[in-house]
């Protein structure tokens, strides 16, 4: 009886864990998601669905399927200086890029990987 009440505790301090990393992921994609309408979504469509407003500038859904996005945390604090033609260079600070690749993995479809 004791072993099953500890498998139990152990199971549900498990969980408690699972679940409390799951709201930080969702509480850092939140404040990508409102980074990238701020600084982004003049260009690109930022969200799951939707064309972006400027033809050249890729949806951020579609992000994950071009690259890695771990890659785009260097040129993000580095300053993106490419892009489509007329994109401004954009330079974000550590805790504004953990949270926009965050919202990058959050929109991105299940099955995604990059292209090579």
């Amino acid at each position: 009886m004791h072993k099953a009440l500890l498998g139990t505790l152990v199971l549900a301090m498990g969980l408690a864990a699972a679940t409390g990393v799951r709201a930080a992921e969702n509480e850092l994609s939140v404040k990508g998601e409102a980074l990238a309408q701020q600084q982004c979504a003049q260009c690109h469509a930022t969200g799951a669905a939707g064309e972006s407003p400027h033809k050249d500038a890729p949806p951020f859904r579609t992000f994950a399927s071009r690259w890695p996005l771990e890659n785009l945390e260097e040129s993000l604090a580095e300053g993106i200086v490419t892009g489509h033609p007329d994109m401004p260079a954009i330079v974000l600070e550590p805790d504004q890029i953990t949270a926009l690749i965050e919202h990058l993995h959050t929109i991105a479809a299940p099955d995604t990987e990059p292209s090579d």
